[in-house]
């Protein structure tokens, strides 16, 4: 972890008030893992005062991109910056994802869950790659995203999922676009299908889904990791705002828990360990 001053490269309107901003910065692109996260300063004086946490939606070279919504004062404020502008960075922070196996894994977005996933999804093709070096060109085998949005018009990175080679499927609440529903409900039709069961499944999103997505992950007998989306002051452990209920890994006893944070213990946590509320 270290503070670092970034360079803005781009800030481009994706989708509805959806934002992809690129930032130079080699250290950080050298040591961030899918999964982790960045605490950025979107402004040096007194219109947003905390440090707000940006997961890393993808690395190239030396570069890194954050993909994020514009909802409150700070990402309104983040979605005017230009290129050439600043902005200063604290990272990589907390746990990130487990890159297993060269079997089929699903990963699964609900709607905003999508930006850490990217990463994920281009870590695990670099892996197969290595793993099944004669694949052909732009495919990677046993690889599954499915994406879970409002409306078509919320969908997002399909394109650039597909480009990786992954095959992708599309649900909306509203049936616009694919499966009408929640993602996960196109999660449990496709796993109740299958005639092989997936090594993992990698998910993001809200609680209500990730909540979900346990469910059905022990259902299968799957394991699931999964990124957990909460409000974070500090982003280092060092405030206790953002702790969830966990299993207890020192006590035996029934029932017995204890507080992980998710800046410092997550954001990503093996989905059978938390304990829902």
């Amino acid at each position: 972890m270290f503070q670092i001053k970034t360079k803005v490269i781009k800030n481009i309107e994706v989708a509805p008030k959806c934002y992809k901003i690129g930032l130079f910065c080699p250290r950080l692109a050298k040591k961030v893992v899918p999964g982790q996260f960045v605490m950025l300063r979107v402004n040096s004086g007194p219109e947003v005062l905390l440090r707000r946490p940006f997961s890393i939606h993808a690395v190239s070279g030396k570069n890194i991109e954050i993909l994020y919504e514009a909802v409150g004062k700070a990402t309104e404020v983040l979605s005017r910056k230009k290129a050439g502008e600043y902005l200063d960075a604290i990272g990589p922070l907390g746990n990130g994802f487990s890159v297993l196996g060269s079997r089929l894994s699903v990963l699964v977005a609900g709607g905003m869950g999508i930006a850490p996933l990217f990463f994920l999804a281009q870590a695990l093709a670099k892996r197969k790659s290595k793993i099944l070096p004669n694949r052909q060109a732009g495919q990677n085998p046993n690889s599954l995203v499915l994406i879970g949005a409002r409306t078509k018009r919320q969908i997002l990175c399909e394109k650039e999922f597909r480009n990786l080679g992954y095959e992708v499927k599309i649900a909306t609440d509203d049936g616009s676009k694919g499966f009408k529903g929640k993602v996960t409900g196109l999660l449990n039709n496709l796993l109740s299908t299958m005639n092989y069961q997936p090594s993992t499944i990698y998910a993001c999103g809200p609680k209500l889904m990730l909540k979900e997505i346990t469910r059905i992950s022990k259902k299968y007998n799957i394991p699931a990791q999964i990124s957990l989306e909460e409000h974070m002051a500090c982003g280092i452990g060092a405030c206790l705002g953002c702790v969830v209920k966990t299993q207890s890994a020192k006590r035996k006893a029934q029932n017995a828990f204890e507080y992980k944070r998710v800046c410092k213990d997550g954001p990503v946590f093996n989905a059978n360990k938390i304990i829902w509320q």
